[in-house]
């Protein structure tokens, strides 16, 4: 596994959490939002089973609803559990994000 997908691992649950906080999503409208935000390495494999884990969890609730176009689609909306799992993923993202980029900066300033 490549060191960017250990890294994708880890944090692909907040940023499927926080598109669908965006509004109602369906699983292949979430793979290509995530692709529009550079995540093109992310597969509907990997985000299927996620969606199934945070539904079991409580943290989205999916409900089926007509497509305009062909046959219906599970949409996905933020629990109010979820909002609040994603209000603890963006405070830890943000109290290890701000450290790396600071190593990081210093070692490029080298």
């Amino acid at each position: 596994m490549s060191q960017r997908s250990q890294l994708l691992k880890g944090i692909l649950e907040g940023c499927i959490l926080s598109i669908i906080k965006q509004g109602p999503t369906y699983g292949y409208e979430l793979s290509m939002k995530l692709q529009e935000f550079g995540l093109s390495d992310v597969s509907e494999g990997s985000i299927y089973p996620i969606l199934l884990r945070l539904q079991k969890e409580k943290l989205i609730i999916g409900e089926m609803k007509k497509s305009p176009t062909g046959p219906k689609r599970k949409y996905y909306q933020l629990s109010l559990a979820g909002d609040d799992a994603l209000d603890e993923f963006t405070h830890h993202w943000n109290a290890i994000k701000a450290p790396v980029d600071r190593i990081i900066e210093r070692s490029n300033d080298k």
